[in-house]
C-alpha cells in the first residue's frame, strides 16, 4: 500500500471515528434534555448566527416556513428562544437564544468535546506534540483547499 493510500485510509477511519463518536454523544445528550434534534439543529444555528429570521431557518435547515415557524414556537414557549420584531420591518421576526438557550447549547458542547479532552489525556507530552503538530499542518492544508471554495 502505497504512503498516499496508507495516509488516506487513517484520515477516513479517523474521519469516521470522531463523527460517530460526536454525533452519538450529541445524540444522547439532547434526547437526555426532552428535545429532537432538528430542534436542536436550529437552537445550534442560532447560537452561531446570534440572531436571525425564521426564513433564514427554514432556508439553512431545508424545512417549510411553517415547520420552522412551528419550531421556533415550541422553543420560545420552551424558554430557549426570545422572538422579537425586526427593527426595519415589524412583519419580519428575529430569532436570538435566551440566557437558557446559551447555557444549555454551551453544555451541550462542552458534552460533544468531553471525549476530546479525555483522549488528549491518554497521550504523553511527547505525542500531543506529535498530534498537536500533525493537526497544524492538516488545518492549513484544509484552509488552503477550501480558498478555491471561496
Amino acid at each position: 500500500m502505497s504512503d498516499v493510500s496508507s495516509l488516506n485510509d487513517l484520515l477516513r477511519t479517523w474521519v469516521e471515528i470522531t463523527t460517530h463518536r460526536t454525533m452519538r454523544d450529541q445524540a444522547r445528550y439532547v434526547r437526555s434534555l426532552g428535545f429532537s434534534m432538528p430542534q436542536f439543529f436550529l437552537l445550534m444555528q442560532v447560537y452561531y448566527r446570534k440572531q436571525c429570521g425564521i426564513s433564514d431557518l427554514s432556508e439553512h435547515m431545508e424545512v417549510t416556513l411553517a415547520a420552522a415557524s412551528q419550531m421556533v414556537e415550541k422553543l420560545v414557549q420552551a424558554g430557549l428562544l426570545q422572538r422579537a420584531e425586526h427593527p426595519a420591518d415589524r412583519r419580519i421576526k428575529q430569532v436570538t437564544l435566551s440566557p437558557k438557550g446559551r447555557e444549555l447549547i454551551e453544555k451541550s458542547l462542552a458534552e460533544r468535546f468531553r471525549w476530546v479532552d479525555n483522549l488528549v489525556g491518554c497521550l504523553s507530552p511527547q505525542e500531543q506534540d506529535d498530534v498537536r503538530s500533525a493537526l497544524a499542518t492538516l488545518l492549513q492544508a484544509f484552509q488552503r483547499e477550501t480558498e478555491g471554495d471561496r
